[in-house]
């Protein structure tokens, strides 16, 4: 029996990160499977893909936010035949607020798409995933889950769910040969509000921020070697390594510093991260 044509599934695919990470699955030969919330974009980008580089694209308009649409979703794509080998759960909400001043619904709103929506579709469709592996499932964490960041709690405790459900979904599915990664990128020019909040901060804040374009590349390549934990650029790794070895009350001066030089109450509703590290805050 030939294999079916297999499909890469992205969410929050129609800007930002997102976008690029399509962009780079496509130049790679990958269909393509592209959820975003309505709008003109989903479908520019679509056209632009299927001129460009000769995949079929697959265009999805979902409120993943909304539990529902969630599992239509899924029935459309089990309906349709389109066999999804690989999921990328990218679409999030990522802010700087203080806690107090953050709404309650707005918090409802990023704990859903953040951590429900990424849990609920991984659910969904590794019946999928399994029948069409070996197979792939890439989840959008942070470096701010790993650091402790005023103005980033609520967001830093999704992006730490993502993590740790990530890695622990890795050690259920090895054996069904479904590769599972977390990528955890700091800072990311993903629109232009973000690219101005981005120039706020100190130099090795604005060394170490990435184009979407600089971090898929390496991104969609690491996942496709199976990486667990995938972090782009020089800087957020050394970030990492200091990470180690600088005591508790420092790190907690140099955050506590950076996050200050932050815009506060600026939120965004793109795909990933905008602010995440001490070396990208």
């Amino acid at each position: 029996m030939n294999r079916p044509q297999c499909y890469t599934m992205i969410t929050g695919s129609s800007d930002g990160f997102g976008k690029a990470l399509a962009i780079e699955c496509a130049q790679r030969g990958m269909n393509l499977i592209l959820v975003a919330l309505p709008g003109p974009e989903l479908h520019h980008l679509a056209n632009f893909i299927r001129k460009n580089f000769f995949v079929d694209v697959q265009c999805f308009e979902t409120n993943l936010a909304v539990d529902s649409e969630i599992h239509d979703l899924h029935s459309k794509i089990v309906e349709k035949g389109l066999a999804v080998n690989t999921l990328i759960n990218n679409a999030g909400i990522g802010n700087t607020q203080m806690f107090i001043e953050t709404s309650p619904e707005f918090i409802k709103q990023q704990i859903k798409l953040n951590v429900l929506a990424t849990t609920l579709l991984t659910n969904l469709f590794i019946p999928e995933l399994k029948k069409n592996s070996p197979s792939y499932i890439l989840n959008m964490g942070s470096l701010c889950s790993f650091f402790y960041l005023p103005q980033k709690q609520v967001y830093g405790g999704t992006k730490s769910f993502i993590h740790f459900f990530s890695k622990s979904l890795r050690r259920e599915l090895k054996s069904e040969q479904i590769s599972v990664s977390v990528a955890c990128p700091g800072g990311m020019n993903t629109n232009f509000s973000t690219s101005l909040i981005n120039r706020n901060g100190n130099f090795l804040s604005r060394i170490s921020i990435l184009n979407p374009e600089q971090a898929a590349p390496v991104v969609i390549e690491k996942m496709l070697r199976g990486k667990e934990v995938i972090i782009p650029g020089a800087v957020n790794q050394f970030s990492m390594i200091l990470d180690k070895l600088l005591p508790a009350f420092l790190k907690n001066i140099l955050t506590d510093r950076l996050m200050k030089r932050l815009n506060p109450g600026s939120i965004s509703t793109v795909e990933v991260d905008k602010k995440s590290s001490p070396m990208a805050a």
